[in-house]
C-alpha cells in the first residue's frame, strides 16, 4: 500500500471520528450545562491548527528528505516481518516523542513554541487541535535515530500522523479513570494533569500514548481527586488576539533578556533554561513550586 493509500485511509477513518466524538462531547456540554465549550474558544483552537497544518505541508519534503538521507546509515538493513517492524516502529517512536514533549516543557525556548498548545483555560476535545505552531520545524530531529534503526521516512512520518489521534482523543474532561489501562496507557484522566496550571500537575504525563515512560523518568502524576485540574497556565494570557496566542511568550523572552544589568549566563537561562527561571527569584520554575509545596505541606504536618 503506498502511503498516499494509506494517508488518504486516515483521513477517510479519522474525520467520522472526530465529527461523531466532538459531536457526542458539544451535546453532552450543551444539554448537561457542564460550559465545556465556547465559541471563542473552538475558533482559537481551529486558527492555530490551520497554522500548524500549514506550516507542516510546507516543510514536509523536507523532513522526508532528511529521514531519508539518515536511513542510508541504517544499522539494521531488515527487520524479520511486518509485525516486528510496525511494532518497534510505533513504540520507539512514542518514546522519542516523549522526549520531544519533554524537552518543550523544559526547556524555554520550545516552551514558547509549545505553550499555544497549553493556553486554553478549557479542556474539551478540540484543545487537541490547539497545536504548538512551529514544532513541524524541528520535530523531525527526534526521529531521525528511527532511521538508523532501519525505518523508512514515509512510515517514520505516517505512524506520527498515526498515533496523534489517539493523542487527541485523551482532550476529554467527559471519560473519567479507565481501569488498568490507567497503567499502560495515556489517559484522558493522566492528560487532564498535563494540561493542568496545579503545582502539582506542572510538566507531568509526557507521553502520547505510553505512560510508561513517564513512570520510568519520573513525570508521572496522577489525578487526585482532592486537587481539581485548574486548566491553562500559571499566568493566564486573557486573549483571543490571533498573534499573541502565538508569540507571546517570545515576547516575554525578548523582554526578560533585553531588561538593563542581566550577565551572559542570565541571558542564556531565560532563554534556554526551564519556563519560570529568574536570576532573582522574582519566578519560579515548576520544580521550585513544588519544592515549596512540600514544604508547606511538611510544615503543617509538624
Amino acid at each position: 500500500m503506498t502511503n498516499e493509500i494509506r494517508e488518504v485511509y486516515l483521513v477517510l477513518i479519522t474525520v467520522p471520528i472526530y465529527a461523531i466524538v466532538i459531536g457526542a462531547e458539544l451535546a453532552y456540554s450543551y444539554f448537561g450545562h457542564k460550559k465545556l465549550y465556547t465559541t471563542k474558544g473552538v475558533l482559537a483552537n481551529l486558527y492555530l491548527t490551520l497554522l500548524n497544518m500549514g506550516l507542516d505541508v510546507l516543510v514536509r519534503g523536507v523532513c522526508l528528505l532528511v529521514l531519508n538521507y539518515f536511513y542510508r546509515f541504517r544499522l539494521i538493513d531488515t527487520w524479520p516481518n511486518a509485525i516486528a517492524y510496525w511494532t518497534v516502529l510505533v513504540l520507539a517512536e512514542d518514546f522519542m516523542y516523549y522526549w520531544l514533549h519533554r524537552v518543550d516543557h523544559y526547556c524555554r525556548f520550545f516552551w514558547a513554541v509549545h505553550v499555544t498548545h497549553h493556553s486554553s483555560e478549557e479542556f474539551n476535545l478540540t484543545v487537541g487541535f490547539r497545536s504548538s505552531v512551529f514544532q513541524p520545524l524541528y520535530r523531525f530531529m527526534y526521529f531521525i535515530p528511527l532511521s538508523f534503526m532501519g525505518f523508512k521516512g514515509i512510515d517514520i512520518m505516517f505512524v506520527y500522523s498515526a498515533t496523534q489521534i489517539f493523542g487527541i482523543l485523551v482532550h476529554t474532561q467527559t471519560v473519567r479513570k479507565l481501569g488498568i489501562l490507567e497503567y499502560i496507557l495515556v489517559t484522558p484522566s493522566h492528560h487532564r494533569v498535563h494540561h493542568g496550571s496545579n503545582v502539582r500537575y506542572l510538566d507531568k504525563n509526557m507521553g502520547m500514548m505510553l505512560i510508561i515512560w513517564d513512570k520510568l523518568f519520573g513525570t508521572f502524576q496522577k489525578e487526585e481527586d482532592n486537587d481539581p485540574v485548574r486548566y491553562g497556565l500559571t499566568t493566564n494570557i486573557k486573549t483571543y488576539h490571533p498573534l499573541k496566542m502565538v508569540f507571546h511568550e517570545w515576547q516575554n523572552i525578548v523582554s526578560d533578556v533585553s531588561k538593563k544589568g542581566r550577565t551572559l549566563k542570565d541571558k542564556f537561562m531565560y532563554m534556554f533554561g526551564p519556563p519560570g527561571w529568574s536570576h532573582d527569584g522574582s519566578t519560579k520554575t515548576s520544580a521550585q513550586l513544588r519544592k515549596e509545596l512540600q514544604s508547606q505541606g511538611n510544615s503543617s504536618k509538624s
